[in-house]
C-alpha cells in the first residue's frame, strides 16, 4: 500500500465512530462512498514530485481534498468541514503513543533542515517538479529555523480540483501536528488566506497551541 492510500485509510478507520455518532451512519456511509471515488480519481492523475522534502506533506493532499469536497457536497459548512478534518487529524495523529510522536517530531524537523540546502539547490537549477513547494530557508540556531513558502503543492493541487475554499482552514492542521508532536510552530502570514507566503518558524523543542492562536492563520 502507498503512502497516499495508506493516509486515507488510516484516517477513515480512526475516524469512522466519530463521524457515525455525530453525524450518523448514513452520513457515514455516504461520506466513505463519495470521497473513495474522489480520492481514487485524484491520485490516478497525481503526478509525482519525486523525492522531495514535501513529499509526506504532498501526499495528504489527495485525501483532504477528497474529504473537504464530500463533506461540502453531503451539506456541512465551510467551518464544520474544517472543524471535522481537524478532528480526523487529531484521530489519525493519536494512533500513535505520544511518547512516539514526540521523537518522530523531533526526527522529522531535524531531517527536514538537513535537506533544506539540497532543495533550494534544486529549486535555483530549476528542478523542480511544478507541483513541489517553492521556499526561502534560513537556519536560526540549534533548535530553531524559518522556512517562507512562497508556493504550496498543497495548494497547487487544491485549485486544480476545486476546492480552493478549503483554504486557509486546512492549513490549520500545522499546528495540530506540531501540538502532538512536541515542537515549536508559529507563522503570521498564510498563502491560503491571500499573503504573499507562509512565513513560518519551527523549533524542535518547543510548544504549539492545539488551536491556532488569534492572527496566526
Amino acid at each position: 500500500m502507498n503512502i497516499y492510500k495508506f493516509i486515507y485509510n488510516i484516517t477513515m478507520f480512526r475516524s469512522r465512530r466519530f463521524i457515525i455518532k455525530n453525524y450518523g451512519a448514513e452520513f457515514w456511509q455516504k461520506f466513505k462512498t463519495e470521497s473513495f471515488s474522489v480520492f481514487k480519481k485524484i491520485l490516478l492523475e497525481l503526478p509525482d514530485i519525486g523525492k522531495s522534502i514535501f513529499s509526506f506533506n504532498y501526499a495528504y493532499a489527495p485525501s483532504y481534498i477528497a474529504w473537504y469536497k464530500t463533506m461540502r457536497k453531503l451539506g456541512l459548512s465551510a467551518e464544520e468541514a474544517d472543524d471535522l478534518i481537524w478532528k480526523m487529524n487529531e484521530k489519525m495523529i493519536l494512533t500513535v503513543p505520544k511518547i512516539f510522536l514526540r521523537s518522530a517530531g523531533k526526527i522529522y524537523l531535524e531531517s527536514f533542515r538537513k535537506k533544506a540546502a539540497a532543495h533550494i539547490e534544486r529549486q535555483k537549477n530549476g528542478k523542480l517538479h511544478e507541483n513541489d513547494w517553492l521556499i526561502e530557508y534560513r537556519n536560526l540556531n540549534k533548535n530553531s529555523f524559518e522556512i517562507d513558502i512562497k508556493r504550496c503543492g498543497f495548494i497547487t493541487l487544491a485549485k486544480k480540483y476545486g476546492a480552493e475554499e478549503m483554504l486557509p482552514g486546512i492549513c490549520a492542521v500545522d499546528y495540530i501536528v506540531a501540538h502532538y508532536m512536541g515542537n515549536g510552530f508559529s507563522r503570521t502570514k498564510t498563502l491560503g488566506d491571500g499573503d504573499d507566503c507562509c512565513n513560518c518558524r519551527y523549533e524542535i523543542k518547543g510548544k504549539c497551541p492545539l488551536q491556532v492562536p488569534a492572527g496566526m492563520k
